[in-house]
């Protein structure tokens, strides 16, 4: 008779949690996997992939500003944002499928409901008892808004998708990810738009000059960006809202959307009464192989607290498949990570930052370009596009490549490569670029950065 119900206990079935289950269960682990929600997690619900559908819907409105240029001439335009919704919302109905097929396909057991841990080796799913070998925790985050008078007023990018319809003025508080791209979504699909950041420029941690760069090229589209500041309290009079800044002046908004940070969804599973411990944000605390202090219990994701990035807990989710059912412990890898920020215009950066490099101790060459890109000779539009590299100036190795313009996102995802590889500039160099191109830039770039 089999000790344990389960080898494999996985709750939350978002991206890293499905990856861990289904590759568990191809190394021949019994598995199973709780969730209380739609299946996929953030990223397919609430995350990712609607907003990347909703960024590709706010850029046809420069793309129809753009035609006459191109001899194109279009008739009255008109956006409808309940078909996009509805058209979105079917989207993700499609992809909750494809994780339950996944789930399925690979034998694993998909329990729905609410998972509770019990001990070192139980969980209790609305009630029920369910032991087994392993338990992982990998129920993601949720945005939190921090309470202010007010603040119930706010929403978060969870309602943000769902709204009925679209806000004809839309305050964005938050300079992270999450906040430049709803700010580009709302202003691109016609919204009057404001976005406030507490510090002195937003996206902190990226290189200074994707920062300064986005910014410029935001303001230039017409976005109120407000950096120093916070909202005090916010009144509602009817629909209207008024936030009171900090500094005494009063925004009218019809929405105001925080994007400010995101907790763990740890509360109500019993981890710390099972003995795993928390970090004070209610990150579970875990060692280089995702164990938390309690042996049998393992974390992944955004719970974890590490790099809030899908694919982060999908790698993370392969390697602890590999550690418990396949004889290969494995660490997961967070070296030169690529990310990219579906802001408007869109960010890409890998390794490090010029900041970064020189805090390592690197003595750097920099190399800068900023330009028109080849459609707008055409367009008149005025928008510039920037790219960056750090280099080591004792070994010529590349250190991190940083871009903001069309598609960053997608030349990024090469140079990743070309950074995990230990490229040199030389290297760099002596590649044919493909012309005309914006990533020839990459590899065309001569001139250093005078200090």
């Amino acid at each position: 008779m089999a000790q344990f119900d389960y080898d494999l206990f996985t709750i939350g079935a978002g991206s890293g949690g499905v990856r861990a289950s289904r590759m568990s269960a191809s190394f021949g682990a019994k598995v199973a996997v709780a969730e209380e929600r739609e299946l996929g997690g953030t990223c397919v619900n609430v995350g990712c992939i609607p907003k990347k559908l909703l960024v590709y819907a706010a850029h046809y409105g420069d793309d129809f500003d753009d035609l006459p240029g191109y001899g194109w001439t279009v008739g009255q335009r008109r956006f409808d944002w309940a078909k996009l919704i509805e058209n979105k919302n079917k989207e993700i109905l499609r992809l909750n499928g494809i994780y339950r097929k996944i789930l399925a396909d690979a034998g694993v057991t998909l329990i729905e409901g609410h998972a509770e841990v019990i001990d070192a080796h139980t969980v209790a799913v609305d009630g029920k008892r369910i032991t087994a070998k392993y338990i992982l925790v990998a129920v993601g985050g949720w945005p939190a808004v921090p309470k202010f008078p007010g603040s119930e007023y706010a929403i978060t990018s969870n309602e943000a998708f769902y709204l009925p319809s679209l806000p004809a003025r839309v305050i964005v508080v938050g300079g992270g990810y999450i906040g430049v791209e709803f700010a580009g979504i709302f202003h691109g699909l016609g919204a009057q738009t404001t976005q406030i950041y507490r510090g002195e420029l937003f996206l902190r941690g990226f290189d200074d000059d994707i920062r300064i760069t986005l910014a410029d090229e935001m303001r230039k589209r017409g976005i109120d960006l407000r950096f120093n500041s916070r909202i005090a309290n916010i009144e509602k009079s009817g629909a209207l809202l008024k936030a009171t800044l900090t500094d005494g002046n009063i925004l009218e908004a019809d929405q105001i959307l925080f994007a400010t940070g995101r907790d763990a969804k740890t509360p109500d599973l019993g981890l710390e009464k099972a003995g795993v411990k928390l970090k004070d944000d209610g990150a579970v605390a875990v060692d280089e192989y995702s164990k938390s202090t309690v042996d049998s219990i393992y974390a992944i994701g955004d719970c974890t607290d590490r790099m809030m990035l899908t694919p982060v807990a999908i790698a993370e989710g392969m390697a602890l498949a590999n550690t418990l059912f396949n004889n290969q412990p494995t660490m997961p890898c967070y070296l030169n990570v690529p990310t990219a920020v579906f802001s408007t215009p869109s960010c890409g950066t890998v390794g490090l930052t010029e900041a970064e490099a020189i805090e390592r101790g690197h003595q750097v060459d920099i190399y800068r370009s900023t330009f028109k890109p080849l459609k707008h000779t055409l367009t008149g539009r005025d928008e510039r596009t920037m790219m960056k590299l750090v280099v080591d100036q004792t070994t010529d190795r590349v250190l991190g490549c940083h871009m903001v313009g069309a598609d960053a996102g997608e030349i990024t995802q090469g140079l990743a490569i070309a950074l995990n590889c230990g490229a040199t500039k030389a290297q760099f160099d002596m590649t044919i670029g493909i012309h005309p191109s914006a990533a020839e830039e990459f590899v065309t770039m001569r001139t250093k950065v005078s200090d």
